[in-house]
């Protein structure tokens, strides 16, 4: 079966970075983060395909890169200038004809 699996979450402080990493048991042209809070939607908040055409969301404003090592199938999401508004679960997708989902990694923006 396909696993994602996520790290790099944690506590940070305002304006603080962070650099999530999700490894795929296999390979996939697409794979991007989600991120959800508490009572919101699920959203994008960045995509990338195998050939590193990437997509953001409007929310990132320039803070946030995402980037891949296809060998690895490995994304990371680089992750600057953090908001408090940024406090959610973080996710891994991929996917293929159905979507795959890591078990989230939990990003805390808060002084």
């Amino acid at each position: 079966q396909v696993q994602l699996v996520e790290s790099g979450g944690g506590l940070v402080q305002p304006g603080g970075s962070l650099r999530l990493s999700c490894t795929a048991s296999g390979s996939f042209n697409f794979m991007g983060w989600y991120r959800q809070a508490p009572g919101k939607q699920r959203e994008l908040v960045a995509s990338i395909t195998s050939g590193g055409i990437t997509n953001y969301a409007d929310f990132v404003k320039g803070r946030f890169t995402i980037s891949r090592d296809n060998a690895k199938n490995t994304i990371w999401l680089q992750m600057n200038s953090l908001k408090p508004e940024d406090t959610a679960v973080y996710f891994c997708n991929a996917r293929t004809l159905i979507p795959y989902w890591g078990q989230g990694t939990q990003v805390t923006v808060s002084s």
